[in-house]
């Protein structure tokens, strides 16, 4: 992933706080989409997201925060099951509650983080903020879970250029 949110001053005032804590932490601990961590595809959407609200005029702090935490869960989804509901529907209510206990949500990010799932799920998000993550949620997943074919094909084409010469 690269590194550029890092450089990115204003975001970083959005979610160096949350950033800090050992909740959002210990995301690092656990895979996502295969070839990433929790924590760095978290980082993935919120920047992206954040950029793409700054871009369409919204709310580009509560998109950045909401999509940093809209993850927020500790458990192996391919094997942890509820009674209670899928995956899809449960893991945001878990993220919230989580997130509750870390930072004040506004009414946004609430939304954003609950609703992220939608196609998925069947509630839309409300605000044009949510739409924003829950696309680049799902941009950023298929970019994630394909990374080993991209690098093969670039391997694969450098050897084909090579070929030629």
């Amino acid at each position: 992933m690269a590194e550029n949110w890092r450089k990115d001053h204003e975001y970083m005032s959005y979610i160096e706080d949350l950033l800090a804590t050992d909740e959002v932490q210990k995301l690092a601990n656990y895979t996502q989409h295969m070839n990433s961590t929790r924590l760095e595809h978290s980082i993935s959407v919120s920047y992206k997201s954040y950029k793409l609200a700054k871009r369409f005029n919204g709310d580009a702090r509560a998109t950045a925060r909401a999509g940093l935490l809209h993850d927020l869960f500790y458990y192996d989804w391919h094997t942890t099951k509820f009674d209670e509901g899928s995956h899809a529907y449960m893991h945001p209510r878990i993220a919230v509650k989580n997130a509750e206990k870390i930072t004040e949500l506004s009414e946004l990010e609430r939304d954003i983080i609950i609703k992220h799932m939608w196609g998925a799920t069947i509630t839309p998000p409300k605000y044009k903020e949510g739409y924003i993550v829950t696309m680049v949620d799902k941009y950023c997943a298929i970019k994630e879970a394909a990374q080993p074919l991209t690098a093969r094909m670039n391997a694969y084409k450098k050897r084909i250029k090579r070929e030629m010469i």
